[in-house]
C-alpha cells in the first residue's frame, strides 16, 4: 500500500515559496501578539488598580507627617488660617512653627484645608507613634507653663494650660484674670503659643 501526501504549498512541488510563511505560523503569530497585547493591557489596569486601593488606604495625617520640614498653609473649621513649617505631626494632630518662636498644634479633625501638602506619604505609624495623641503634646505645653491662645468653635481664650485631661484641657484665663475654663478636644480648632 503507498500513500501519498499532498503538498501544503499547493503548488505540486511541497516547496514552500520564498518569503512565505505557512498559514498556520501567520495565524499563531497574531494570536500570540493579540495575547501579548491582552496582558500588557491587564498588567496596566492591575497598577492602576492597585494604585487607586494603595490611595484609598492614605490618611491626611499620613501626608502631614510625610511633610515634616514644609511650608503649609492649614485652615480649620473656624476659617481661620494658620501658615507655618510642620515640625511634627501624629495620627491626631501637627505641630506648625509659625515663626518668632510661635507654635501651633493643630488637631487634624479640625483641618478644612491644606496648601501647600505634596504627594508624598509616610510609612503606617508605628506603635509608639501611634500612641502620641492631643493629650500628649498639650502635656507638654502644659509642663512648660506656655502663654497660648486657645481657638474654639465659640471663639480664642487666651491664659496658660493648667491640665491636659484625657478629652480636654483647663486653662487658666489672662482675663479675667485667674479665671478658669475647661475645653473638650472636640472644641478645640487649634492652640497657638504666644
Amino acid at each position: 500500500m503507498s500513500s501519498s501526501v499532498r503538498s501544503v504549498s499547493g503548488d505540486g512541488t511541497g516547496a514552500r515559496p520564498p518569503g512565505s510563511a505557512p498559514r498556520w505560523e501567520q495565524l499563531f503569530a497574531d494570536l500570540e501578539a493579540q495575547l501579548a497585547a491582552g496582558r500588557a493591557d491587564q498588567a496596566r489596569w492591575d497598577v492602576a488598580e492597585l494604585t487607586r486601593a494603595e490611595r484609598a488606604r492614605v490618611t491626611l495625617a499620613d501626608r502631614l507627617r510625610a511633610a515634616t520640614g514644609m511650608r503649609l498653609r492649614i485652615v480649620t473649621a473656624g476659617g481661620e488660617p494658620l501658615e507655618g513649617v510642620v515640625t511634627e505631626a501624629a495620627a491626631h494632630w501637627v505641630l506648625l512653627d509659625l515663626g518668632a518662636g510661635r507654635r501651633a498644634v493643630v488637631p487634624t479633625r479640625a483641618v478644612r484645608t491644606v496648601e501647600g501638602l505634596g504627594a508624598r506619604v509616610a510609612p503606617p505609624a508605628g506603635r509608639v507613634e501611634s500612641a502620641l495623641g492631643l493629650g500628649h503634646v498639650l502635656r507638654a505645653l502644659a509642663r512648660d507653663r506656655v502663654l497660648v491662645s486657645v481657638r474654639t468653635d465659640v471663639g480664642v481664650h487666651a491664659g496658660r494650660l493648667d491640665r491636659v485631661g484625657a478629652d480636654h484641657l483647663d486653662l487658666t484665663l489672662e482675663m479675667p484674670a485667674g479665671r478658669g475654663l475647661s475645653v473638650p478636644f472636640d472644641a478645640l480648632l487649634a492652640v497657638v503659643s504666644r
